[in-house]
């Protein structure tokens, strides 16, 4: 892999729960894996490949990308261009109370359904909120007010799309998902999990990964390296991270954590501190 990939993850200095992403990218790959924040970020150069929600997608400069929490997706540069984007990832707290204030129902089950498209209004709201972050200028208000923006300006681009009705098999299978969340220090039993979402093993199986994009252990694992990641950007010891995850050895928690991150766990943890 060549060291022209580059990842640099900034803290907002006015919203606790936003953090950016600048990435540079010529021949790396993200392996499958989900946030529980929403990620939206824009292309600026080259062209992201990737898979989520069962479709494959190409983003090219100028286009928005949006991964929903709990949307499984890998990604990777789709040309011999070096790609570049800009990531936002807000987490669902951050958003709840602009979009209680924009009267949307169930602001915690909001989502993006398009994960790929074309919005100069959005596009604009997320360089300028990232462009705040990286001058660390500005002041909360500034902050607020720009992210009840982007808030505004995606509502009103979803309002737009047809809604998708919930099914009795998505609730089960959110329940499911729940139960793995609460669990991620423990090994957990398939059949425990199977009688969560009320559904026989190899039923349950096949309905998780078609809604996921993963396998239960692989989402089990997912959720593991991001608790890891909270815990090492609220300065938590790297070996004390990677014991509490029940990883066997640091090599262990760097092949898991690095395919997501881009970076090692410890490379992360310096740079977000360092910050």
């Amino acid at each position: 892999m060549s060291d022209d990939n580059r990842f640099t993850f900034m803290n907002s200095q006015g919203l606790k729960e936003v953090m950016l992403l600048q990435a540079s990218m010529t021949d790396f790959a993200y392996s499958t894996h989900a946030h529980e924040e929403y990620s939206i970020g824009v292309t600026l150069t080259g062209r992201q490949d990737f898979y989520t929600q069962g479709t494959f997608h190409k983003s090219h400069p100028g286009q928005i990308m949006v991964f929903n929490p709990g949307d499984a997706h890998d990604g990777e540069s789709g040309d011999d261009t070096t790609l570049t984007y800009s990531m936002l990832y807000i987490h669902p707290e951050q958003f709840k109370p602009y979009l209680t204030a924009l009267e949307v129902a169930n602001p915690e089950q909001f989502r993006i359904q398009d994960a790929v498209f074309s919005d100069l209004e959005v596009q604009d709201k997320i360089l300028r909120l990232a462009r705040l972050i990286e001058l660390k200028t500005a002041t909360s208000s500034e902050y607020e007010s720009l992210l009840f923006e982007l808030t505004e300006q995606l509502v009103r681009y979803q309002s737009q799309q047809p809604l998708m009705a919930e099914t009795r098999r998505q609730l089960l299978l959110e329940r499911a998902k729940e139960y793995l969340q609460d669990h991620y220090q423990d090994e957990f039993s398939l059949d425990d999990l199977c009688r969560v979402a009320c559904m026989s093993k190899y039923h349950f199986l096949r309905c998780f990964k078609a809604y996921t994009g993963m396998t239960p252990h692989q989402y089990w694992l997912n959720v593991r390296i991001h608790r890891g990641q909270q815990a090492l950007r609220s300065g938590v010891p790297v070996l004390d991270v990677m014991s509490e995850l029940g990883f066997n050895d640091l090599s262990h928690f760097n092949r898991r954590f690095k395919p997501v991150f881009g970076m090692t766990p410890r490379q992360y943890q310096q740079l977000i501190l360092a910050r």
